[in-house]
C-alpha cells in the first residue's frame, strides 16, 4: 500500500484500488488528489501483474465533489505560460490508458468528481448517491467534464445537467448510461468484486489492444474505422494469447493468458 495522504493506492489481487483520501472535504480535488490519481494510473501500467483499476473515494459521503472550493484562488488558478491544465492530463492519461478502470462510487460525484467518472470504463454505483454539474452555481461551466461526458449522456440531459447545475439520483444517472450498476451500499464492494472477477480470467492481450481500438476509432467515419479494425483482427490473431485461447477453446480447458 501507497500512502500519499491524498491518494492511497492498494493492490487487491489483480487490481489497483486508488481512493482519494480527503473524506473531510467530501474528496474535493487539489493538485495532490490530481498528482496522486495519475501516479495510480501510471503505476497500474507498470505492473505487470495489475489488470483492473478501480478508483473510488475514502468514507461513505463522496466519492469526489468536485474541485476544492474552500480555496477558490487556487481552485480555479491558472499558469498561462502551460498550454495544459494537469486534471484536463489526467482525463488524457485516462483515455489512452489500456489497462480497463472501474469507479466505485460510494458516495456524492459532483462537478470534476463527474470528470473522474466518466473517465473509467465501467461503474458501479450505491443507491442513495447523488450526482451533478453544479459548476453554473459558482459562475463557472463543466469544461473539461463535457470532453468525456457528451460522449456517454444524451445530449438533451447533458444540456439540462450543465444549464440548471441541479443534482440528480443514481437511477437517472443510470438511465442515462453513467452507471453499469446500482446496488444497496452494504453490496457495493461485492458488486466491484464481482465485476473485477469477470474481466481477470479474460486474455489481458486481448484487453490492452482493444481499449487501444476502441480509442483509435471513437472518431473515425465508418469507412476508417472498418479498415482499422480489420488490420487490428489480423494483428491479434497473431499473439500468444489469441493462439493460447484458440488452443483451450479446443482442447476444453481455461486458458492460460500469457499478457503476450
Amino acid at each position: 500500500m501507497t500512502d500519499t495522504t491524498a491518494v492511497i493506492t492498494e493492490k487487491r489481487g489483480q487490481a489497483l484500488w486508488i481512493t482519494i483520501n480527503r473524506p473531510e472535504k467530501r474528496n474535493a480535488l487539489n493538485g495532490d488528489v490530481i498528482a496522486g490519481i495519475s501516479k495510480g494510473y501510471r503505476d497500474a501500467h507498470d505492473d505487470k501483474d495489475v489488470r483492473v483499476i478501480v478508483l473510488t473515494g475514502a468514507g461513505d459521503k463522496a466519492f469526489c465533489a468536485g474541485a476544492d472550493l474552500q480555496n477558490s484562488g487556487a481552485a480555479f488558478a491558472m499558469d498561462h505560460s502551460k498550454p495544459n491544465v494537469d486534471y484536463a492530463d489526467l482525463l488524457r492519461l485516462s483515455q489512452n490508458a489500456t489497462k480497463p478502470a472501474i469507479a466505485r462510487v460510494g458516495g456524492v460525484c459532483m462537478a470534476g468528481g463527474m470528470g473522474l467518472l466518466c473517465m473509467t470504463d465501467m461503474a458501479v454505483a450505491a443507491d442513495h448517491v447523488v450526482f451533478g454539474l453544479p459548476e453554473v452555481k459558482v459562475g463557472v461551466f463543466p469544461m473539461q467534464v463535457l470532453s468525456l461526458l457528451q460522449r456517454i449522456a444524451p445530449p438533451r440531459l447533458v444540456n439540462e445537467w450543465a444549464l440548471t447545475g441541479e443534482p440528480f439520483d443514481a437511477k437517472a444517472a443510470q438511465a442515462a448510461g453513467l452507471l453499469n450498476y446500482v446496488v444497496p451500499t452494504a453490496e457495493l464492494d461485492a458488486k466491484v468484486d464481482w465485476l473485477i472477477g469477470r474481466i481477470v480470467d479474460k486474455s489481458p492481450t486481448a484487453i490492452r489492444r482493444g481499449k487501444y481500438a476502441m480509442r483509435a476509432i471513437a472518431a473515425m467515419s465508418f469507412d476508417e474505422s472498418i479498415a482499422y479494425t480489420e488490420s487490428q483482427i489480423a494483428l491479434l490473431a497473431m499473439t500468444e494469447d489469441a493462439k493460447e485461447g484458440l488452443k483451450a477453446f479446443s482442447e476444453k480447458r481455461k486458458p492460460v493468458w500469457t499478457g503476450r
